[in-house]
Protein backbone atom coordinates (compact mmCIF):
# COMPACT_ATOMS: atom_id res chain seq x y z
CA UNK A 1 0.00 0.00 0.00
CA UNK A 2 2.56 2.52 -1.06
CA UNK A 3 -0.19 5.04 -1.10
CA UNK A 4 -0.18 4.80 2.86
CA UNK A 5 1.83 8.03 3.86
CA UNK A 6 1.27 7.49 7.99
CA UNK A 7 -0.12 4.84 10.39
CA UNK A 8 -1.68 5.98 13.88
CA UNK A 9 -2.45 3.28 16.38
CA UNK A 10 -5.62 3.26 18.37
CA UNK A 11 -5.23 0.22 20.33
CA UNK A 12 -8.33 -1.25 21.00
CA UNK A 13 -10.45 1.34 18.62
CA UNK A 14 -8.71 0.45 15.30
CA UNK A 15 -5.51 1.21 12.90
CA UNK A 16 -5.80 4.56 10.78
CA UNK A 17 -3.85 3.91 7.76
CA UNK A 18 -4.03 7.72 6.16
CA UNK A 19 -3.73 8.60 2.64
CA UNK A 20 -4.11 11.99 0.71
CA UNK A 21 -7.29 12.40 -0.90
CA UNK A 22 -10.64 10.43 -1.76
CA UNK A 23 -9.38 9.10 -4.92
CA UNK A 24 -6.20 7.51 -3.11
CA UNK A 25 -8.34 6.52 -0.54
CA UNK A 26 -10.72 4.75 -3.02
CA UNK A 27 -7.68 2.92 -4.97
CA UNK A 28 -6.20 1.87 -1.13
CA UNK A 29 -9.45 0.14 -0.71
CA UNK A 30 -9.47 -1.37 -4.18
CA UNK A 31 -6.22 -3.31 -3.48
CA UNK A 32 -7.29 -4.18 0.13
CA UNK A 33 -10.17 -6.06 -2.05
CA UNK A 34 -8.06 -7.94 -4.03
CA UNK A 35 -5.98 -8.79 -1.75
CA UNK A 36 -8.17 -9.64 0.83
CA UNK A 37 -10.14 -11.93 -2.09
CA UNK A 38 -6.94 -13.43 -3.34
CA UNK A 39 -5.70 -14.43 0.29
CA UNK A 40 -9.11 -16.33 1.54
CA UNK A 41 -9.10 -18.54 -1.97
CA UNK A 42 -5.30 -19.52 -1.57
CA UNK A 43 -6.28 -20.41 2.31
CA UNK A 44 -9.60 -21.28 2.80
CA UNK A 45 -11.11 -22.06 -1.29
CA UNK A 46 -13.92 -18.97 -1.40
CA UNK A 47 -13.56 -15.17 -0.44
CA UNK A 48 -16.75 -13.51 1.35
CA UNK A 49 -16.78 -9.65 0.85
CA UNK A 50 -19.28 -7.31 2.10
CA UNK A 51 -19.62 -3.97 0.77
CA UNK A 52 -21.33 -0.76 2.14
CA UNK A 53 -23.25 2.12 0.76
CA UNK A 54 -21.51 5.39 -0.02
CA UNK A 55 -19.32 7.51 -2.56
CA UNK A 56 -15.89 5.95 -1.36
CA UNK A 57 -17.45 2.58 -1.79
CA UNK A 58 -18.80 3.65 -5.03
CA UNK A 59 -15.10 5.01 -6.68
CA UNK A 60 -13.66 1.70 -4.99
CA UNK A 61 -16.18 -0.26 -7.41
CA UNK A 62 -15.42 1.97 -10.55
CA UNK A 63 -12.22 0.92 -9.94
CA UNK A 64 -12.28 -2.72 -9.48
CA UNK A 65 -14.04 -2.70 -12.42
CA UNK A 66 -11.33 -1.66 -14.64
CA UNK A 67 -9.80 -4.10 -16.19
CA UNK A 68 -6.25 -3.84 -14.61
CA UNK A 69 -8.31 -4.55 -11.25
CA UNK A 70 -10.69 -6.80 -12.31
CA UNK A 71 -7.97 -9.43 -14.12
CA UNK A 72 -6.60 -9.51 -10.22
CA UNK A 73 -9.65 -10.66 -8.60
CA UNK A 74 -10.90 -14.37 -8.61
CA UNK A 75 -14.44 -14.05 -9.41
CA UNK A 76 -15.31 -17.44 -10.01
CA UNK A 77 -14.45 -17.86 -5.90
CA UNK A 78 -15.43 -14.38 -4.72
CA UNK A 79 -19.33 -14.03 -3.03
CA UNK A 80 -20.22 -10.24 -2.26
CA UNK A 81 -22.75 -9.29 0.32
CA UNK A 82 -24.18 -5.97 1.89
CA UNK A 83 -23.85 -4.96 5.20
CA UNK A 84 -26.91 -3.08 4.73
CA UNK A 85 -29.17 -2.33 2.41
CA UNK A 86 -32.35 0.45 2.10
CA UNK A 87 -35.90 -1.04 1.49
CA UNK A 88 -35.78 0.36 -1.70
CA UNK A 89 -36.08 -1.83 -5.06
CA UNK A 90 -32.92 -2.38 -7.16
CA UNK A 91 -33.94 0.00 -9.85
CA UNK A 92 -33.83 2.84 -6.89
CA UNK A 93 -30.81 4.84 -6.80
CA UNK A 94 -31.26 4.26 -3.24
CA UNK A 95 -30.57 0.96 -3.42
CA UNK A 96 -27.09 0.32 -2.19
CA UNK A 97 -27.06 -3.36 -3.75
CA UNK A 98 -28.64 -2.19 -6.93
CA UNK A 99 -26.27 0.93 -7.68
CA UNK A 100 -23.28 -1.24 -7.05
CA UNK A 101 -24.65 -3.73 -9.44
CA UNK A 102 -24.88 -0.89 -12.14
CA UNK A 103 -21.48 1.05 -11.22
CA UNK A 104 -19.56 -2.50 -10.88
CA UNK A 105 -20.76 -5.78 -10.60
CA UNK A 106 -22.38 -5.73 -13.97
CA UNK A 107 -18.90 -5.12 -15.93
CA UNK A 108 -17.15 -8.17 -13.99
CA UNK A 109 -17.09 -11.39 -14.21
CA UNK A 110 -18.40 -12.34 -11.32
CA UNK A 111 -21.27 -15.24 -11.78
CA UNK A 112 -24.36 -13.95 -10.74
CA UNK A 113 -25.34 -16.75 -7.74
CA UNK A 114 -22.38 -15.20 -6.09
CA UNK A 115 -23.96 -11.79 -5.49
CA UNK A 116 -26.11 -11.83 -2.89
CA UNK A 117 -28.92 -9.14 -2.50
CA UNK A 118 -31.59 -8.74 0.31
CA UNK A 119 -35.54 -9.86 -1.09
CA UNK A 120 -37.14 -6.34 -0.99
CA UNK A 121 -39.63 -8.21 -2.13
CA UNK A 122 -40.38 -10.07 0.84
CA UNK A 123 -43.54 -9.86 3.34
CA UNK A 124 -41.65 -7.02 5.78
CA UNK A 125 -38.21 -6.04 6.17
CA UNK A 126 -37.94 -8.95 9.37
CA UNK A 127 -38.44 -11.58 6.73
CA UNK A 128 -36.17 -9.86 4.68
CA UNK A 129 -33.26 -10.12 7.21
CA UNK A 130 -34.03 -13.24 8.14
CA UNK A 131 -33.88 -14.56 5.09
CA UNK A 132 -30.28 -12.40 4.33
CA UNK A 133 -28.91 -14.22 7.40
CA UNK A 134 -29.82 -18.07 6.33
CA UNK A 135 -27.97 -16.74 3.44
CA UNK A 136 -24.98 -15.35 4.86
CA UNK A 137 -24.81 -18.70 7.22
CA UNK A 138 -25.39 -21.08 3.88
CA UNK A 139 -22.10 -19.40 2.44
CA UNK A 140 -20.05 -17.73 5.01
CA UNK A 141 -17.41 -20.02 6.48
CA UNK A 142 -18.01 -20.56 9.94
CA UNK A 143 -15.84 -20.16 13.23
CA UNK A 144 -17.46 -21.40 16.82
CA UNK A 145 -21.01 -21.47 14.74
CA UNK A 146 -20.73 -18.12 13.80
CA UNK A 147 -20.04 -16.88 9.91
CA UNK A 148 -17.06 -15.43 9.62
CA UNK A 149 -16.31 -12.85 6.62
CA UNK A 150 -13.17 -12.76 5.10
CA UNK A 151 -13.44 -8.77 4.47
CA UNK A 152 -16.40 -6.30 6.12
CA UNK A 153 -16.67 -2.24 4.69
CA UNK A 154 -18.08 -0.25 6.41
CA UNK A 155 -18.64 3.49 6.36
CA UNK A 156 -19.59 6.51 9.50
CA UNK A 157 -22.03 8.84 8.69
CA UNK A 158 -21.38 12.38 10.34
CA UNK A 159 -23.68 10.95 13.12
CA UNK A 160 -21.53 8.41 14.02
CA UNK A 161 -23.55 5.63 12.28
CA UNK A 162 -22.40 2.06 11.01
CA UNK A 163 -24.28 0.19 8.74
CA UNK A 164 -27.67 0.79 8.95
CA UNK A 165 -27.34 0.75 12.97
CA UNK A 166 -28.25 4.55 14.10
CA UNK A 167 -27.74 6.14 17.13
CA UNK A 168 -30.55 5.12 19.42
CA UNK A 169 -31.73 2.67 17.73
CA UNK A 170 -32.76 -1.10 18.70
CA UNK A 171 -30.45 -3.20 16.85
CA UNK A 172 -27.40 -1.47 18.56
CA UNK A 173 -28.94 -3.97 21.49
CA UNK A 174 -28.84 -7.05 19.13
CA UNK A 175 -27.26 -9.93 20.72
CA UNK A 176 -28.72 -13.41 18.88
CA UNK A 177 -29.60 -12.02 15.45
CA UNK A 178 -26.50 -11.33 12.76
CA UNK A 179 -28.85 -9.57 10.63
CA UNK A 180 -31.80 -7.51 11.39
CA UNK A 181 -34.25 -4.39 10.18
CA UNK A 182 -34.14 -1.29 12.44
CA UNK A 183 -36.42 0.90 12.42
CA UNK A 184 -34.71 4.99 12.01
CA UNK A 185 -37.20 6.92 13.14
CA UNK A 186 -35.09 10.32 11.97
CA UNK A 187 -35.36 8.78 8.90
CA UNK A 188 -39.15 7.50 9.19
CA UNK A 189 -37.56 4.60 7.45
CA UNK A 190 -36.66 0.67 8.57
CA UNK A 191 -33.35 -0.22 7.25
CA UNK A 192 -31.89 -3.78 7.15
CA UNK A 193 -28.37 -4.09 8.82
CA UNK A 194 -25.62 -6.44 9.93
CA UNK A 195 -25.11 -6.59 13.77
CA UNK A 196 -22.53 -6.29 15.90
CA UNK A 197 -22.30 -10.16 16.54
CA UNK A 198 -21.50 -10.79 12.51
CA UNK A 199 -19.43 -8.00 11.76
CA UNK A 200 -16.97 -8.17 14.96
CA UNK A 201 -16.75 -12.23 13.79
CA UNK A 202 -15.53 -10.68 10.56
CA UNK A 203 -11.40 -11.50 9.94
CA UNK A 204 -10.99 -7.44 9.18
CA UNK A 205 -13.27 -4.67 9.17
CA UNK A 206 -12.36 -1.25 7.23
CA UNK A 207 -13.82 1.54 7.21
CA UNK A 208 -13.60 4.15 4.98
CA UNK A 209 -13.60 7.84 5.90
CA UNK A 210 -12.88 10.67 3.31
CA UNK A 211 -13.34 14.68 4.12
CA UNK A 212 -13.98 17.34 6.68
CA UNK A 213 -17.28 16.78 6.89
CA UNK A 214 -15.90 13.48 9.05
CA UNK A 215 -13.55 14.93 11.21
CA UNK A 216 -15.47 15.94 14.20
CA UNK A 217 -17.11 12.90 14.34
CA UNK A 218 -14.14 10.85 13.72
CA UNK A 219 -12.60 12.04 16.51
CA UNK A 220 -15.22 11.79 19.01
CA UNK A 221 -15.63 7.64 17.97
CA UNK A 222 -11.66 7.04 18.21
CA UNK A 223 -10.78 9.97 20.85
CA UNK A 224 -13.65 10.23 23.02
CA UNK A 225 -15.58 8.43 25.73
CA UNK A 226 -17.13 4.89 24.93
CA UNK A 227 -20.88 5.71 23.96
CA UNK A 228 -22.44 3.43 21.71
CA UNK A 229 -25.64 4.24 22.18
CA UNK A 230 -24.52 7.57 20.52
CA UNK A 231 -21.88 6.70 18.70
CA UNK A 232 -22.41 3.16 16.86
CA UNK A 233 -19.40 3.12 14.88
CA UNK A 234 -18.14 2.41 18.62
CA UNK A 235 -19.62 -1.19 18.31
CA UNK A 236 -17.51 -2.30 15.93
CA UNK A 237 -14.88 -4.03 17.47
CA UNK A 238 -13.21 -7.06 15.70
CA UNK A 239 -10.38 -9.04 16.70
CA UNK A 240 -7.14 -6.88 16.89
CA UNK A 241 -9.33 -4.00 15.96
CA UNK A 242 -10.62 -2.39 12.73
CA UNK A 243 -8.66 -0.50 9.63
CA UNK A 244 -9.44 3.05 9.45
CA UNK A 245 -8.96 3.92 5.77
CA UNK A 246 -9.17 7.82 5.73
CA UNK A 247 -7.59 11.12 3.83
CA UNK A 248 -6.04 13.93 5.97
CA UNK A 249 -8.89 16.12 5.75
CA UNK A 250 -10.91 13.10 8.15
CA UNK A 251 -8.09 13.67 10.67
CA UNK A 252 -7.82 17.38 11.44
CA UNK A 253 -9.59 16.81 14.95
CA UNK A 254 -8.06 13.90 16.12
CA UNK A 255 -5.44 13.80 18.80
CA UNK A 256 -3.19 11.95 17.74
CA UNK A 257 -1.69 13.60 14.27
CA UNK A 258 0.63 11.75 11.58
CA UNK A 259 4.82 13.27 12.02
CA UNK A 260 5.43 15.70 9.65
Amino acid sequence: MSNVVASISYGERGRILLVEDSATLASEAAELFIAAANSAVEERGIATIALSGGSTPKQMGLLLAQPEFSRQIPWHLTHIFWSDERWAPLESPDSNAGEARRNFLDHVPVPASNVHVYDIEAEDPAASAKSYESDVRSIVLTDNGVPRFDLIFLGMGEDGHTASLFPGTAALRETSRLVAPNDVPKLKTTRLTFTAPLINAARRVVFLAAGAGKATRLAEVLDGPIDVNELPSQIVRPQGGPLWLVDRAAISALSKQPES
